[in-house]
Parts: structure tokens; C-alpha cells; sequence
């Protein structure tokens, strides 16, 4: 009779304890379904002002410079897509799979121009090369020629924009690709090998089409960074999308053009996300084996050590070195005009936005990535890939898609205020940090998603299931088993939003309060005022800023390959 009593009183606990679980689950659904609609908000915004009225402004758009932004886009797209394609794969296969002389520190240094945001860059190469730059004025004095008599690329076009995009965006490229060919199975490339194929056969017949999936990823988040580009592009008088929207809404005062401008260019972002899952669904490779050796390396010599020298020394010489070098001769130079209490309050300013924007990014994506792992469902899989589109959106068109439902809300609300109390309210979100830090969030927090994603996916199943059985809830297991070992996840997450935060110039742009300046922002103005020297200081410290992530991200790839043992590395 008591076993039965027993029985029939844990009966209720256990369906009391289930119906818990559904209800927090479901909650927990909703909670994130609410978080996707609140930051799809700007792109829902942008879409909704296809159909807005003008004023006439969007044709006379369409009808004199929609062509211009269309095809100056294209050319930057196409050129700028196979640059990054040559400086890309060659060195990653190369510091990969052969030896010469540097080829264990190029693993890390061919990353470091991915801390050189493409308009400072920009900046400095215009400095040198301009007409009163040093090495024309050098031509000048050494031959006694002047201006006209003699030939000289013109800096300041298309062509040195793709070439200026170009050496910042190639190390996306560079990473995933590298990543594709470390994971490769040694007897895939052993057995090409062994069927005759020459060390370049092997690498354009096996490993290059294997790594096709990586490739293509990578190419779309170049294209896409490509298009969401505005200090390079504005700065080199490129009438691309980026400039035309910032015009449209700062120079002819029409938001609902701008933001029509701001959708045709989502439209162009749309369809290269598509385009790349396309690619991805349709490529299938897997690893030949489970057991993993060191991959075997080719010694170079002679003119092959040369040329692979050059190749691979070439992208960090003029992606990073030269800007970094000619940065610090500037901030040397003009250390005395510096402004010491206005540059430590860039500083502040800069650190105080990345620094909140950061922490904020790492608790949702953490509460994001860890309910995905809860409840791996098809809706929620799908909501969060939904907020992974996030990183797609251009600043510009956050900024516009941000600064729309802001300024409508803050409008609505003082005027409903005044009309009922005869008090004004003001700009509660609209001008404000609040809108600033939510744009990032919307333009960065999938960087985050993606980065504790892939650590969590490291840690195994039965983790979790150990947590349980030892009457762990689920937030307990999160702090005392996940956490710990994503130690290194948190941080390289935390870290590359911090740095994201600190290069974004658009959005900072169109949203920061009046009076309020980063020091990107300090950057682009001394720049357009032709200041390039006075401006080096803030663009050095945003370089240095993003040295360290970069190499962390590096050395994170490089222990990617299972069975990684630092004593095998190339010495």
C-alpha cells in the first residue's frame, strides 16, 4: 500500500516537473522569437520604404545616378572579388603545405591586415602616393619634370579602391581557405600523390576543389564588406550604394529615397547570401579517415623559395607594413600638435561604445547559442539564422533602418506627450547612444553567435547529460561545465566585436549624438579636410586595437587540425 502511495504521489511531481520544462521551453522560444523581431527591425524598416512616397526624389535618383551606383558597385565587386581570390589561396596553400624561409611566422602575420581598416589604409596610401606625396614629389625633383609631364596611377579612382579593399579583405579569404586545407585528410592528398599528380596538380585537382565550400564563404563575406564600404569608396569619389545613400539623406534631406536606395542594395546583399548557401548545399566532401598525422610539407628551393616568398610576403608588406610604418612616422611627426585631453576623450569615447557593445553582444549570443542547444529545433534554428543575417546589413543601412523607427517613435511620443501633460519628451532613442548600441548589436552580434556557436559545439553532448544526472539545472551547468571550458570562445568573441565596434564608421556617422566623436569618426573628418598626417595618431590606435585579435584568431586555426602538437610545426 505505501509503494503504491509512492507511486501515485511522484506520478503528479514528475507531470508537474515535465509541464515546467514545456512552459520554460516555450518561453524561452518566445524570448528569442522577440529578440530576432526586435533587431530584424531596421531591415523590416528598410524593406517597408520601397513603396513610400518621395517626393520625386528616388526618380530623379533612377533617372541620373541609379545607373552609376549600380555599375561602379559591380566593377568594385568583380575587382575586388578576384584580387582577394589571387592573395588568398596561393598563400594559404603555401604556408600550409610547404617550407621556406618565414613561412611559420607568415601563418599569423598574413592575417595582421584584417586589423587595417580599408579607409585608413585608404588614407595613408593617398598621403604617399598623391600628387604632393612624397615619392611624386621625389619624381619630380630627381627627373626636373612637373605634373603632366610624366605618368602616374591615379590614386583616387575605382581602381585604387578595389586595389585599397583589396589588401584589407583578403585575409577572410586567407583564413577560411587555410582552415579548409588543414582539415584535409593527409590520405586524400597521399593517394593523388601516388596516381602520378604533380605537387601543383595535387593542389589545383584536389585540395582547391575540396576547399571550394570555404572559398565561396569567404568570397561573399568580402563581397558583402565590399558593398557595406563608405570611407574608402567616399573618400576616393566612388559613386557606389554606400555614398549614394548618405547623400540622399544628408545632402537632399529624404530619408524615404535613402532608404529605398538602402532596400536596392539589399537586394544585392540578399542575393549573395543565397548565392552562397546555394553553393554550399551543393558541395559535399568528407574525411577519408579518422586518424590524423602531421601534414606533410614540401621544402622549397631555389626559384620556387623565391617565388613563394614574394607571393606570400607581398600582401603583408603592402596590406600592413607599409601603412603601419608610415602611420607611426606621421604620429611621430605631429605629436607635438596633438591634442592630448581631445584625443583621451576619442579614446573614452571609442572604448566606452566598443566596451558596451561588447558585453552586451556576449550575453545575448551566449543566451542565444546555449537556448539553440537546449531546444535544437527547427523554428529556432531558424529564428537564429534569421539574426545571423545581421552581419550582412551594411552600417549604412542599419543606420537608416535604425534611425527611421527611432525618429518616428520619439516624435510620436512627444507629441502625444504634449498634447495630453504639455510636456516634450525629446529624443529618448533617436540621437542617442541607445540607437548607436543597438545598431551595432544588430550589425555584430552574429560575429559573437558564430564564434560561442562554434565552441559550444566542441564541448559534447554527454557533458551535459553527466550536469544532469548529478541534479545540475541547466543554468548551472552553463556556469560551472561550459563556461570554463569556452574560456577561450568568450574572449575571441568579446574581443573581435570590441575591434568591429572600434573600425565601424557609417553607423557611427548617421546615428552618434551631437558633439559626440570616436576616434574613427576624428579619423574620417581630418582626412576629408586633407589633415592625413594629424589623423594618424586615432587611425594608429584603431590599427593597434586590432593587432591582437587577429593573431589570436590565427593561432586559433592553426590548432583547428585534430592532433595538433606544436612540436610538429614548421620551425
Amino acid at each position: 500500500m505505501s509503494q503504491l502511495t509512492t507511486v501515485t504521489n511522484e506520478a503528479p511531481r514528475g507531470a508537474l516537473s515535465s509541464l515546467r520544462t514545456r512552459l520554460s521551453g516555450r518561453w524561452l522560444t518566445l524570448g528569442i522569437f522577440a529578440l530576432c523581431i526586435l533587431l530584424s527591425v531596421p531591415t523590416i524598416t528598410v524593406f517597408s520604404s520601397i513603396f513610400g512616397d518621395s517626393e520625386g526624389v528616388w526618380s530623379h535618383l533612377a533617372s541620373t545616378v541609379l545607373g552609376d551606383y549600380v555599375s561602379q558597385s559591380a566593377m568594385l565587386m568583380v575587382g575586388v572579388g578576384l584580387a582577394v581570390l589571387v592573395l588568398g589561396i596561393g598563400p594559404a596553400w603555401l604556408v600550409t603545405m610547404t617550407r621556406f624561409p618565414g613561412s611559420r611566422h607568415l601563418e599569423w602575420a598574413l592575417v595582421l591586415p584584417l586589423a587595417m581598416p580599408a579607409y585608413i589604409i585608404a588614407y595613408t596610401y593617398t598621403g604617399m602616393l598623391d600628387v604632393g606625396g612624397p615619392l611624386q614629389s621625389w619624381i619630380r625633383t630627381t627627373f626636373e619634370v612637373r605634373y603632366g609631364d610624366y605618368w602616374f596611377p591615379q590614386i583616387r579612382s575605382i581602381g585604387g579602391a578595389i586595389t585599397m579593399l583589396s589588401l584589407v579583405l583578403y585575409p577572410y579569404v586567407y583564413l577560411l581557405t587555410r582552415t579548409a586545407f588543414i582539415e584535409q585528410s593527409v590520405c586524400v592528398l597521399e593517394v593523388s600523390r601516388t596516381l602520378g599528380a604533380s605537387p601543383f596538380k595535387a593542389f589545383s585537382r584536389v585540395a582547391l576543389p575540396l576547399a571550394r565550400p570555404a572559398i565561396m564563404a569567404a568570397l561573399s563575406l568580402v563581397l558583402m564588406e565590399t558593398l557595406a564600404d563608405y570611407g574608402t569608396v567616399q573618400y576616393f569619389g566612388v559613386s557606389a550604394f554606400t555614398t549614394g545613400i548618405y547623400r540622399t539623406w544628408f545632402g537632399l534631406g529624404s530619408p524615404i529615397a535613402a532608404a529605398q536606395l538602402a532596400a536596392v542594395l539589399m537586394v544585392f546583399i540578399l542575393g549573395l547570401v543565397l548565392a552562397e548557401h546555394w553553393s554550399r548545399s551543393k558541395a559535399r566532401y568528407h574525411h577519408t579517415s579518422n586518424k590524423y598525422t602531421r601534414l606533410p610539407r614540401i621544402e622549397l628551393h631555389g626559384w620556387k623559395r623565391a617565388a613563394a616568398m614574394f607571393y606570400c610576403f607581398f600582401p603583408v608588406v603592402f596590406g600592413f607594413l607599409i601603412p603601419f610604418i608610415q602611420l607611426s612616422l606621421w604620429a611621430m611627426d605631429t605629436w607635438e600638435l596633438l591634442d592630448r585631453s581631445n584625443f583621451l576623450g576619442l579614446f573614452g569615447n571609442s572604448l566606452k561604445l566598443a566596451s558596451i557593445t561588447a558585453v552586451i553582444a556576449l550575453f545575448l549570443s551566449l543566451f542565444i547559442t546555449y537556448s539553440k542547444r537546449l531546444r535544437p529545433g527547427i523554428f529556432l534554428r531558424g529564428i537564429v539564422r534569421v539574426l545571423g543575417l545581421g552581419y550582412a546589413i551594411p552600417g549604412t543601412v542599419v543606420a537608416v533602418g535604425v534611425l527611421i523607427p527611432f525618429a518616428w517613435f520619439d516624435n510620436t511620443l512627444d507629441a502625444w506627450m504634449r498634447e495630453q501633460f504639455d510636456i516634450s519628451t525629446g529624443l529618448l532613442f533617436s540621437g542617442t547612444l541607445v540607437a548607436v548600441v543597438f545598431a551595432y548589436l544588430v550589425r555584430f552580434l552574429p560575429v559573437s553567435m558564430n564564434t560561442l556557436d562554434a565552441g559550444l559545439g566542441k564541448i559534447k553532448p554527454t557533458m551535459d547529460d553527466v550536469g544532469r544526472s548529478l541534479g545540475l539545472k541547466p543554468l548551472q551547468i552553463l556556469r560551472r561545465v561550459h563556461i570554463p571550458v569556452m574560456k577561450g570562445s568568450l574572449l575571441t568573441a568579446s574581443l573581435l566585436v570590441f575591434v568591429d565596434v572600434l573600425k565601424e564608421l557609417p553607423a557611427t556617422l548617421i546615428l552618434r549624438p551631437f558633439n559626440f566623436n570616436t576616434l574613427a569618426i576624428r579619423t574620417y573628418e581630418l582626412a576629408n579636410q586633407e589633415r592625413l598626417a594629424e589623423a594618424s595618431s586615432t587611425a594608429l590606435m584603431i590599427v593597434l586595437a586590432g593587432i591582437i585579435p587577429v593573431i589570436i584568431l590565427s593561432q586559433t586555426i592553426s590548432k583547428s587540425r585534430p592532433g595538433y602538437e606544436p612540436s610538429t610545426r614548421t620551425q
